[in-house]
C-alpha cells in the first residue's frame, strides 16, 4: 500500500429486534500523518461484549478505545507482535475489572481488527467477530472464528452441515476478558490490490446473512450504502442480535448510475460505540 491511497470507510450499527441494549463497539483510527502510517498503519476494530447488565459494552468499548491505543504508542517491535502485546495488555484489563466487582463476573468481548500497512493488511482476532476480503467476484473470510463449532469442525471432528444442526451457535471458546493470558491470531500482511474491500463484522451480522450475500453487498455499493443495507437485512430476518459491519475500501467508488467518483476524505479517530446483553452466552 502507498500514504495516498484513498480509502473509504463508514460502519454501521443497531440494537437489533431482540435485545433492549447494545453491547458491541466500533472504532476507525487513520494514522494522522505518513511517518504514523509506515510504524503503524490505519486501524479498524469490530468488537462484541458479553455480560450481565452493562458488562458486555464496558468489556467492548475497553477493547475499541485501549487496543489502538496501547498499539500506536508502541515504540518497539513489529506492528504484527505491537497489536497482539496490545491485545493481551487490554485483556489483563478487563480481567482486572472483573475480579474487582462482582457485578462484572462474566465480563469479556471478542475483538477482531484490520491493519492497513505499508506491508500490506494485518487481521489479528480472538472470538468470533469476522473480517472478510472481497476481491473481484470472490469472498474470503481471512478470520477464524474462535467458537465451539468451528473448533469440532476444524478438528474434524463433525461436518459443517452436522455441527450447525447439533451444536449451539452462541458457545465461544476464547475472547478477551475471561482469563488472564490470551492467545491472539494473526494473518498476514496480506497483498493489498486496488479495489480490495475489507468488512469487519459481529456476529448479529454474520449470523442471519450469509458470505455470498455479504460479498454481493460490498462489493457493488458504496460502503455507506453497504453497511445500511446490510443492517437492515440482518434485521429483516429477525434481528436476534445486536448488529454491526464496518467496511473499508481501498480505491475511489464510481456510483454505476451516475459515473461519479465519490471518495471520503480521512478522519483521524472516529469511535462508535455499541451494546449487548447476554449473561456471559452468546446469540
Amino acid at each position: 500500500m502507498n500514504w495516498d491511497d484513498n480509502i473509504i470507510d463508514a460502519a454501521a450499527t443497531d440494537t437489533g429486534m431482540r435485545r433492549s441494549n447494545n453491547q458491541d463497539s466500533y472504532t476507525t483510527v487513520r494514522a494522522s500523518h505518513e511517518e504514523a502510517w509506515r510504524q503503524r498503519g490505519h486501524v479498524f476494530i469490530v468488537a462484541d461484549g458479553m455480560g450481565a447488565h452493562a458488562v458486555g459494552e464496558l468489556a467492548s468499548k475497553m477493547a475499541c478505545d485501549l487496543i489502538p491505543h496501547n498499539y500506536m504508542k508502541a515504540r518497539s517491535g513489529t506492528p504484527s507482535e505491537a497489536i497482539v502485546k496490545a491485545f493481551r495488555e487490554v485483556s489483563a484489563l478487563i480481567h482486572s475489572r472483573a475480579l474487582a466487582n462482582r457485578d462484572f463476573q462474566g465480563m469479556g468481548t471478542t475483538c477482531s481488527s484490520l491493519l492497513l500497512l505499508p506491508a500490506g493488511a494485518l487481521v489479528a482476532h480472538v472470538g468470533d467477530s469476522r473480517v472478510y476480503r472481497m476481491r473481484g467476484d470472490r469472498i474470503d473470510q481471512l478470520s477464524f472464528d474462535h467458537s465451539l463449532v468451528w473448533e469440532l469442525v476444524r478438528r474434524n471432528h463433525l461436518t459443517s452441515e452436522q455441527a450447525a444442526h447439533s451444536v449451539p451457535k452462541n458457545v465461544i471458546t476464547r475472547s478477551l476478558g475471561p482469563e488472564i493470558e490470551i492467545e491472539v491470531d494473526v494473518e498476514g500482511p496480506l497483498a493489498v490490490e486496488l479495489g480490495d474491500v475489507y468488512l469487519l463484522c459481529s456476529d448479529g451480522l454474520s449470523g442471519p446473512v450469509t458470505d455470498h450475500e455479504i460479498g454481493a453487498f460490498a462489493a457493488n455499493f458504496h460502503p455507506r450504502d453497504c453497511t445500511r443495507y446490510l443492517m437492515n437485512l440482518a434485521n429483516l430476518r429477525g434481528g436476534l442480535d445486536n448488529i454491526t459491519v464496518l467496511v473499508v475500501r481501498i480505491g475511489e467508488w464510481i456510483d454505476p448510475d451516475s459515473s461519479e467518483v465519490l471518495t471520503q476524505p480521512p478522519t483521524e479517530k472516529t469511535i462508535g460505540t455499541i451494546a449487548r446483553s447476554t449473561d456471559g452466552a452468546r446469540a
